[in-house]
């Protein structure tokens, strides 16, 4: 695995080093000046520092054009103030694309960006990460010994994830914690299995969403109907520290819940407007619900809650969610690398911007430290009485 490292030497490189992307598009005018053709007139003295550099610089015979290149491209990025902007180098593009599948070899645990830092925003059950003691809010601060600041998100990804049965130490500091702990946790295999039901007493489900994968559609198809062969008469819906996923795959779990309508709408870089609807068919529109949210759960998991709210389903209940409401594209290079920006963000039918802000639950519950069953137990308490109201 390729470990992306910034020195003083890149950064240097990093200010002026972009005319190597633009080199190319440069030739010479009447007046002797390079144009760039399709680029603002600002990058004009890129290509002029390029050529001081080959003509002056004390090293120039070993100028390395592909890794000066490369950290162009990341300074680029880093000046676009987006916190999911990156960039992957081939290889790490390759590995990138082959996650498109029901597994992969890692930890067990979804990381996302919260107040600047790099977060864990939930382990996945019955994962590595989860029996190491990784928890929810953990800030990454290393990875094997390595600082990981300046890093992009995708960058440190690639450094926690491996091949099954090799070790990686993150150095971390727990949710309201100012002590620093080191966790070694072994790789594995790690399956995508994103709903679990549990009926409780009183013949509530409590029905857990840990993330919104390929597969969420039919797995929770396949949980709704031995709900109701369990004669199920309300359902908890749990997407605490769930960190999202596919916007088809929200679409297709909405739409059990909801009978007509939006799921979301998103608006790109040219201000267009996508609406995604509701499909028809959904198998529980009239059970009675109760929503559980807390401030982990993020992106697919919000605009799941902003549909519930806007259109008056269910009782949300929690504390604010994430704010992780942007579409972020990869984009392949002509050499086999990509960068990754964001391109669109996604607002609730009723036109609640999602990124930055979240969504604030109907009834919001205090913190309860190192017991999260009292939420449960709210939630519970809360459909019972909507049940014993008719609804």
């Amino acid at each position: 695995m390729i470990r992306t490292r910034f020195s003083l030497s890149i950064v240097v490189a990093t200010t002026i080093a972009v005319m190597l992307l633009v080199a190319a598009a440069c030739s010479g005018g009447d007046d002797g000046n390079p144009s760039i053709e399709g680029l603002p007139p600002e990058f004009q003295r890129l290509s002029e520092v390029w050529e001081l550099l080959n003509r002056e610089h004390i090293d120039q015979d070993n100028l390395d054009p592909q890794a000066i290149s490369d950290g162009a491209i990341r300074g680029m990025l880093r000046a676009l103030d987006d916190p999911y902007a990156s960039f992957l180098n081939a290889e790490q593009y390759s590995l990138e694309n082959e996650d498109i599948r029901g597994f992969f070899s890692g930890i067990g645990a979804e990381v996302g960006f919260r107040n600047g830092v790099i977060t864990i925003l939930s382990p996945m059950p019955d994962t590595p990460a989860e029996a190491a003691g990784v928890r929810p809010g953990d800030v990454i601060l290393e990875v094997d010994g390595e600082s990981i600041r300046g890093l992009s998100l995708l960058e440190v990804v690639r450094l926690i994830r491996g091949d099954r049965g090799t070790k990686v130490t993150l150095l971390v500091r727990h949710l309201n914690d100012f002590e620093t702990v080191s966790i070694e946790i072994e790789r594995d295999i790690i399956n995508l299995v994103s709903v679990t039901l549990l009926m409780q007493v009183g013949r509530i489900g409590h029905l857990r969403l840990s993330g919104f994968t390929g597969t969420t559609g039919e797995e929770l198809k396949e949980a709704l109907e031995r709900f109701e062969r369990s004669q199920g008469v309300g359902l908890v819906l749990d997407l605490r520290n769930n960190p999202g996923g596919l916007v088809s795959s929200v679409v297709d779990v909405t739409s059990q819940f909801i009978r007509d309508g939006l799921v979301l709408y998103q608006v790109d870089a040219q201000g267009n407007r996508r609406n995604w609807g509701i499909k028809s068919g959904g198998q529980a529109l009239d059970i009675p619900m109760v929503v559980l949210v807390n401030e982990f759960s993020a992106s697919a998991s919000e605009v799941f809650a902003g549909a519930i709210i806007d259109n008056g389903r269910a009782t949300i209940i929690g504390t604010t969610t994430f704010g992780k409401g942007s579409v972020n594209n990869l984009w392949p290079l002509d050499d086999g690398s990509g960068v990754n920006f964001t391109t669109a963000r996604w607002f609730t039918p009723n036109g609640s911007l999602i990124e930055g802000e979240g969504i604030t639950p109907d009834v919001l519950l205090e913190f309860a430290e190192d017991d999260d069953d009292v939420y449960l137990d709210r939630a519970i308490e809360i459909l019972k009485e909507q049940i014993s109201r008719g609804g």
